[in-house]
Order: structure tokens, then C-alpha cells, then sequence
């Protein structure tokens, strides 16, 4: 008994807990549906108050007529060795009342912080706990008395609003129905039984309590309910004779209430033979005796409930975060794990793992060669244009065979042309680079519950890119200034290898199409002729022949700058984004790292209370195993 004694007080202490921290049993059952408790149920002025107050041995619960029963009320008892009487309230943890005019007070005007001082309900259950050596470990739940009509000041809905209420705890597998009706009315009528046959029609976790058996008419009794006959229920009917109007004015002691009780059953002619069974003593015991084998059948099924929900507390500290260590090495530590994340989120962005990089290949494999088909080599190459470069080159003294000046200042204008599509493949890629670490910060759990360390995470990595950047620009300016430098001789000799029509059939070629084309009126001599279109020849080819050479500089170009921007630039943000970063936190002080590690005020209470719950379940866990088994 003592065993079970104890795993009842420790089921209360669960419950406790589940209400103050929050329970969250994940999907199915949550722990505090899985843990047994006792609703109270009845009519209003059914007698519910006295019953409470004769199993605690205490006058503790506002009177009054209508709807006293405002919230639930949350009774936990909790049995002592010793010591007097005290109870607690959730929502003043700090204080005890020992004074239990006062703990009515308190109940009243709770009560009314949630419903104002009208007739209104809510579902906002009131805490309360009291220790005493004259209780047995037990959890009651006192719900709003169920009325048929609404009175005046209360909704229209006041009917269904109490019924939902009450039948959201007594509809739970593993809440035990106390249901009340009062002797003087039939029992046909009581709106407890009534509810509780239709949640609990086998009536197997149903309790019935007839009150105010001292209130029957003369030459009445409630023997054909107590003895079964008239409704029978799995469990046996307790009578209970309440405190008079009378002894409540007076204030008289419930330990004498409780005897004046036994006495009245003891002498009674008509219930003499069930007093042993009868009075709010026996059914205190008795509710405490069937929590008993409830909690027997239940304990593994709470076991494995513990255990999921330990489990997904875990996990979720895991994704939230552990505690930071208050010491400089613990917060540098946690800091250069949380740029590890990072830096492994920003890899796998580059590396396909996530979306993302792949718009760096399309810099290479769309924007840039889109940028070198817009260059102006058309212009540039022109015939006047060659013709005009030409002859610049060649200062007073005109070329005799080849314009090699006038070659090289073709080729030079025309690779300058690509350092623009060179620098804005660079700034491309800077900016996806510079895209992806925003969304690395973003998508890093881990970096989360950090604000102030995402921020210089951030401006570290954007430091980082835009040196990669000033870089990779000097790089491929250099590859195209390198085509400017070296000029690929081959190609040209090439070109003068290849045999040259013979310039007489060139110049046939030139006079039919002049006969064909050319107007016979005012027509310039014909040496003139020949000599004007041998030069446009001639500029032509050169234009052609750079045309061809730039081509050729072009599809080079066209490889090696994407080389240059990869090697430059993404490489090395792969390698070291951080690495400066990491210098300067190594030589931080510890107010520094600190105040990186500031975290939300609302994550770190939430993981106060995720902890607290993980040490509750835990210890709960621990302490069933022990006392359970023996």
C-alpha cells in the first residue's frame, strides 16, 4: 500500500508538472490524458463542494447560488507524514496558505481575473495543491455543475457551453468519472448519470455518489440506488451526508463533520448495514484503491509515453540548441561550430546538394557567351574602320607588304572589348556567391538562435567574396591583357602560306563586276578603278584576318574565365569564406564573444522549459521503474 501510495503521489506530481510546463505527447495520447485523474461531475447545487471539502477534511470552495464552478478546479492531494495543513497554487507557486478561508478567496478571485465578475465560464483550469496527513494522494478535477436553462447575465449557449466543457475531460479512456446526484431527486433525472452512461456506457469508470441523504423525505430511502438495484454501475454507490447550512454557518470542523457522518450511518435503521461502505472517508478510499490498479494496468503504457516524449524533447533541444557554456572556451567553441554549419550549408549549395549553384554555370554557359556575341567586331572591323587604323599605323610612310602596326592596333582594340563581359562574369558570380550566403544564414538551424552571430557571419563572408572578387577581376583582366601582350604567330602564317589568286584574275574579277554594276555615264577611268578596289580588297582581308584571329582569342577567353572566376572566386569560398572570420574571433575577449552569443529571449525560455520538462520526465521515468516494481 505504502508502494502505491507513493506512485499516486508521484502521478500528481506529474500531472502538476504537465500543466506547468506544458505537455506534448506528440501524436495520439499526450502524457497528461494518459495519466488517470477524477472528474467530478454533477447538477448545479447537487452537493459537488461538500463532497470535495469531506474527502479533503477542509472548507475551502466558494458557495453561493447559480454557478459558483466558474473554471476547473485542478485538486491535487497530496498525503503527508506530518505537519499541518497547507496549500499552493500554480499560478502563486511561491506561496503557501495555510489560512483555507483564504485559499477560497483565492479560487474566487482567480476565478474572476479570467471571467470578470459575471456569470461567464471558461476552460481555463485553476491549480490548486494541498498538503495534508488527513488526505489520501489523489487527483480531483471539480467542473462547472451542468444546468439545463440559462439564467440571467449568462449566454444562451451557458447549456452546451458547460456540457462541451465537462465532457472534454470525462470523454479521456483514463479519467475516472465521479458522478453526483442528490438523494431527494430521482435518479432518472441526474444529469451526471445521464452524461456518464453515454461517455462510459459499461460504467466501468464510473462512480456514483448519492448526496443529501439526510435531506429524504420521512419514510424514504436510497437504498434501491445504493444497493444497485435501481441503476446499476461496476463499482458500488457511495452515500455521502453533507454538512447542514447550519454547521456551515457555524464553521464546523470537517474531521468532526466526518464523524458526525459515520455516526449518522451507524445508527441509521435503513443504511446500518452499509455504513462500512458509506461517507466520504470510504469513497476517498476507495477512489484511491481503484487508482491503484488503474495505475498498475496503465504503467507500461506511461512508460513508453514517458519515453517517446523524453525522446522528442531531445530532439527538439537538438534543433533549437543546447546551452551555451558560460566559459570563453565553451562560447568559442559553440561559435566555430555554428560557422561550420554554415559553411557546410554553403557547400552544399555549390555543390548541388541544395538549389543554388547551378546559376554560377549559368553565368558560364549562358550570360557570358551572350555578352561576347553583343561586342561591336562588326564596327570595329569595318572596311573604313580597318582602312582608318590602317593608315594611322602607318604614319607618313604607307605599309610596303604587310600593315603589322595596323594589324596589331586592330587586334588590341578589339581584345579590349572583352574586359567588359570578362568583369561582369566576375560580378555575376558575386552576386549568386553573395545570394547563397544569405541563404545559408537563413537555412542554418543551427545559426538560428544567434541573431547577432548570423550578422557577422554575414559581413565576415561578404568581406570575404568581395576580396575574392577584386581578385578574380584582376585575373581575368590579365588573361585578356595577356592576348593583347603575346599574339599567336602561327595564325598569321598561316594565312600567308595559303596561295593568293592571281592578281590579274582578281582584277578580271573586279572589271565584270564593275561592267555589270558600275553606271557607263561619268564612269572613272578605268586605272583609277582597278587601284580603289584593289584597297577594298586588301582592308577588307585585313579585317577578315583579324576577324579570324579574334575568334580564335574569343573561344580561348571563353574557357579560361570561367576557369579564372572558379579558381578565383567559388574555390575560394569553398576553402576559406571564414578564414578571417575565424582569426578574428580567436583573439576576441570574452564580453566579445558573448554578445555574439546573444540569443532570442524567447528561444532561451523555451529551452528553460523544454529542459525542465526532460528533467521532470526523466526523474518521473526513474522514479515508476522504482517504486512500481517492488
Amino acid at each position: 500500500m505504502a508502494t502505491m501510495t507513493s506512485l499516486i503521489g508521484l502521478i500528481n506530481k506529474i500531472q502538476r508538472a504537465c500543466t506547468v510546463l506544458g505537455d506534448h505527447g506528440g501524436e495520439g495520447m499526450s502524457l497528461w490524458e494518459a495519466l488517470p485523474s477524477v472528474a467530478v461531475v454533477g447538477g448545479q447545487s447537487s452537493g459537488k463542494s461538500s463532497v470535495l471539502e469531506s474527502v479533503v477534511g477542509r472548507d475551502f470552495l466558494p458557495r453561493g447560488s447559480g454557478i459558483v464552478t466558474r473554471r476547473p478546479l485542478v485538486l491535487q492531494l497530496h498525503q503527508t507524514e506530518g505537519g499541518s495543513d497547507y496549500a499552493e497554487f500554480l499560478h502563486a507557486p511561491k506561496k503557501k496558505f495555510s489560512d483555507f478561508a483564504s485559499v477560497r478567496r483565492e479560487i474566487q478571485e482567480e476565478t474572476d481575473r479570467i471571467t470578470g465578475k459575471t456569470k461567464q465560464i471558461s476552460n481555463i483550469p485553476i491549480q490548486l495543491s494541498i498538503y495534508s496527513p488527513n488526505v489520501v494522494n489523489l487527483t480531483l478535477i471539480d467542473l462547472p455543475g451542468l444546468t439545463k436553462v440559462a439564467v440571467e447575465g449568462q449566454p444562451d449557449t451557458i447549456v452546451e457551453d458547460i456540457e462541451s466543457m465537462v465532457r472534454s475531460y470525462v470523454e479521456k479512456p483514463n479519467c475516472i468519472i465521479l458522478a453526483i446526484s442528490p438523494a431527494n431527486q430521482d435518479i432518472a433525472t441526474s444529469d451526471a448519470i445521464k452524461l456518464a452512461r453515454e461517455v462510459d456506457p459499461s460504467g466501468e469508470r464510473t462512480f456514483g455518489v448519492l448526496t443529501k441523504l439526510d435531506l429524504m423525505d420521512k419514510g424514504t430511502n436510497a437504498l434501491e440506488v445504493l444497493e444497485g438495484r435501481s441503476y446499476r454501475l461496476q463499482h458500488p454507490w457511495v452515500g455521502i451526508v453533507n454538512r447542514s447550512q447550519a454547521d456551515i454557518n457555524k464553521n464546523v470542523d470537517m474531521i468532526y463533520a466526518r464523524r458526525k457522518e459515520r455516526e449518522y450511518f451507524e445508527n441509521s435503521p435503513e443504511y446500518g448495514h452499509l455504513a462500512s461502505k458509506m461517507g466520504s472517508e470510504y469513497l476517498a478510499k476507495l477512489l484511491s484503491q481503484h487508482l491503484e490498479t488503474v495505475i498498475r494496468q496503465r504503467i507500461p503504457s506511461i512508460i513508453a509515453l514517458i519515453n517517446k516524449t523524453i525522446d522528442e524533447l531531445n530532439a527538439e533541444l537538438d534543433r533549437i540548441g543546447r546551452p551555451v557554456g558560460v566559459d570563453s572556451g565553451a562560447q568559442l567553441y559553440t561559435i566555430l561550430e555554428m560557422c561550420r554549419a554554415f559553411e557546410r550549408v554553403f557547400k552544399e549549395h555549390l555543390d548541388g546538394g541544395r538549389p543554388g549553384g547551378d546559376r554560377i554555370y549559368g553565368v558560364f554557359d549562358h550570360q557570358l557567351p551572350a555578352a561576347l556575341k553583343k561586342l561591336p567586331f562588326d564596327r570595329h572591323l569595318s572596311t573604313r574602320n580597318v582602312q582608318k587604323v590602317v593608315s594611322e599605323a602607318d604614319g607618313y610612310q604607307p605599309h610596303l607588304i604587310a600593315p603589322e602596326q595596323g594589324y596589331r592596333r586592330l587586334i588590341d582594340g578589339s581584345i579590349s572589348f572583352f574586359k567588359g563581359p570578362a568583369e561582369a562574369s566576375v560580378d555575376a558570380v558575386h552576386f549568386v556567391l553573395k545570394e547563397l550566403v544569405r541563404k545559408s544564414i537563413a537555412e542554418t538551424e543551427e545559426l538560428k538562435r544567434f541573431p547577432s552571430l548570423q550578422s557577422d557571419i554575414a559581413t565576415a563572408a561578404n568581406e570575404a567574396l568581395e576580396k575574392f572578387r577584386d581578385e578574380s577581376r584582376k585575373t581575368v583582366l590579365r588573361l585578356v591583357d595577356m592576348e593583347s601582350s603575346y599574339l599567336t604567330v602561327d595564325f598569321f602564317r598561316k594565312l600567308s602560306a595559303e596561295p593568293e589568286r592571281n592578281a590579274s584574275d582578281r582584277n578580271s574579277s573586279d572589271r565584270n563586276a564593275s561592267d555589270k554594276n558600275a553606271p557607263e555615264k561619268n564612269a572613272p577611268q578605268p586605272g583609277t578603278q582597278n587601284i580603289e578596289r584593289y584597297a577594298d580588297y586588301h582592308f577588307r582581308k585585313i579585317g577578315s584576318n583579324v576577324s579570324g584571329y579574334i575568334g580564335m582569342v574569343c573561344d580561348t577567353l571563353k574557357n579560361s574565365i570561367p576557369k579564372a572566376v572558379v579558381y578565383c572566386q567559388v574555390l575560394q569560398a569553398k576553402r576559406s569564406l571564414l578564414n578571417q572570420f575565424y582569426a578574428r574571433v580567436g583573439r576576441q575577449e570574452k564580453e566579445r564573444l558573448g554578445k555574439m552569443l546573444d540569443e532570442d529571449p524567447q528561444l532561451m525560455e523555451r529551452r528553460s522549459t523544454i529542459a525542465k520538462r526532460l528533467e521532470l520526465y526523466k526523474s518521473a521515468r526513474d522514479e515508476i521503474d522504482a517504486v512500481a516494481w517492488k
